[in-house]
């Protein structure tokens, strides 16, 4: 029986991001173990994996805990595993695990396939952050048999810095998304109008969702100043913006929309089950982020046929590319709020953005991705 092993930095990566994978290889005949640290508390994680392990490192590269402790634990884990294949995701697991096979000889240690999702150095990146991250993959590029990047910035990012000799990229477009969950006909009328409810919306009353993590990166704070906007200048005073998401800043977001004023137009959700739901009973979704690799939450409004905001990005400008939605510089809040204006005052028309999204996310759909992963 083949053995895989897939890493990442934290066990939340896998439920997340990862599981299709694992129940598809496992069908295949595979053996598919998984280990990040958290892992042992990851009860979502259990019954798609032979088996977990748990292991000491941080996502921060220059962490001494992941030269440590995590360095050894990996190494001995992918030794004595028996692995025919190693699955890496996110930078500094990438980067350990990679640095800790370097001395294994090529015909003692299993394939490693390093998957980026969207290089941490970027055009908007802070000079020394690009600076590390872009050493750390140049350092460990040499040591990877397949490098696959998920956006076309990235392939192009790869080859001029010369990552990885050009037979060892690979491009796929993202990870995948279900297409048949997420789908428009799956939603229903009574699901929209609970939800709507929930958030104490009227008939009619306009609804925005931002879908993220509470990140420095994904910018909430522009969506709360837009908003402000739309009321100020725009006149749609009305308008709700529900924020559905996990993560350390979101106490420091909703004392940003306290202190704008916004408390009864921002609803701050946290983690949610019916993500679909949510996007259907939205006029857009609005991600004003400014560093995306191919961001899950933009797929998701797509294939639902609900139209976007986002910021020209890596990623979203990809996605959006086809007038699936609406591009902003990043940080310019008027533009966004003038794309939400939009929105509401050309409802036609942003229901044939959608429709485009759906046609869009064809080549995304989760089967290919998973076909090509299998190729």
């Amino acid at each position: 029986m083949p053995r895989v092993l897939f890493l990442a930095n934290i066990a939340r990566f896998f439920t997340d991001f990862l599981l299709p994978f694992a129940d598809h290889f496992r069908k295949q005949g595979w053996q598919v173990d998984a280990a990040a640290s958290e892992m042992s508390t990851c009860t979502g994680c259990l019954a798609h994996f032979d088996q977990t392990f748990d292991l000491e490192w941080t996502r921060n590269p220059l962490d001494t805990q992941n030269f440590l402790g995590g360095l050894r634990q990996v190494r001995d884990l992918i030794v004595h595993g028996g692995y025919d294949l190693i699955h890496i995701h996110t930078p500094v697991s990438a980067f350990i695990a990679r640095l800790a096979l370097r001395g294994v000889p090529l015909n003692q240690r299993p394939k490693i396939i390093y998957t980026v999702h969207g290089y941490h150095f970027h055009k908007r990146g802070h000079p020394l952050k690009n600076l590390v991250f872009l050493s750390i993959e140049k350092l460990a590029g040499p040591w990877t048999d397949y490098l696959v990047v998920i956006n076309r910035e990235d392939e192009q990012a790869t080859r001029r810095y010369n990552i990885v000799p050009p037979s060892h990229l690979r491009y796929m477009p993202g990870i995948g998304i279900d297409l048949s969950r997420n789908s428009a006909d799956m939603v229903s009328g009574e699901g929209i109008r609970a939800v709507r409810a929930e958030l104490g919306l009227s008939e009619g009353q306009p609804l925005f969702v931002m879908i993220a993590e509470y990140d420095p990166e994904k910018r909430h704070r522009d969506a709360l100043q837009a908003l402000t906007q739309l009321n100020e200048i725009r006149g749609h005073k009305d308008a709700v913006l529900a924020l559905a998401g996990v993560g350390k800043l979101i106490e420091q977001v909703r004392a940003q929309a306290r202190e704008l004023g916004l408390e009864s137009q921002v609803k701050i959700l946290g983690w949610r089950r019916d993500v679909p739901t949510l996007i259907r009973a939205s006029v857009a979704t609005v991600l004003p982020s400014e560093r995306e690799g191919l961001p899950r939450a933009v797929m998701e409004s797509l294939a639902l046929e609900t139209p976007v905001i986002g910021c020209d990005i890596r990623g979203v400008q990809e996605l959006l590319e086809d007038g699936c939605g609406i591009l902003t510089k990043v940080g310019d809040t008027p533009a966004i709020a003038q794309a939400m204006t939009w929105m509401i005052e050309h409802p036609q028309e942003a229901a044939l953005m959608g429709q485009k999204g759906r046609q869009r996310m064809a080549a995304y759909d989760l089967k290919n991705i998973l076909r090509l992963h299998q190729e």
